[in-house]
């Protein structure tokens, strides 16, 4: 199983090319998302104006395709260290600062042994990321 951000779900529902490998990877696979990317997909939609209903639809259609992981007392304490490991790998590849739920997402997936499917590029050439971006 794989871990999806919410790159890889906002591809999946404008039905992109990189929606369409989200779809896919749904398909085989099923898979987890981090509880924190179902407040980033609210944030993001009802911003943009989309109707509380259809963000509802959207966050009940991933809880229902996926396994919601909450954040652990194991995951709070690994996203502490994995955020101070993306702000370094920023800054090596001069890429954005990276946020606390970058830090939360990632570290889900690699206490789950799983890869992270993105297209953000902070994520781009690091372990555990299946990357479908660009």
């Amino acid at each position: 199983m794989v871990v999806y951000d919410t790159y890889a779900w906002v591809e999946y529902f404008l039905g992109t090319d990189k929606g369409l490998k989200v779809r896919a990877l749904l398909r085989e696979e099923g898979g987890y998302t981090p509880s924190i990317v179902l407040a980033e997909i609210s944030r993001k939609y009802l911003r943009e104006g989309v109707s509380p209903e259809i963000v509802g639809k959207r966050l009940l259609f991933i809880e229902a395709m996926t396994e919601i992981v909450d954040i652990t007392v194991e995951i709070a304490l690994k996203a502490g260290e994995t955020y101070l490991e993306l702000l370094q790998h920023s800054k090596r590849v001069k890429g954005r600062t990276p946020s606390l739920a970058d830090a939360i997402v990632y570290s889900t997936a690699l206490l789950l042994g799983e890869d992270l499917v993105t297209g953000d590029r902070l994520f781009r050439n690091l372990p555990h990321v299946l990357y479908i971006g660009d």
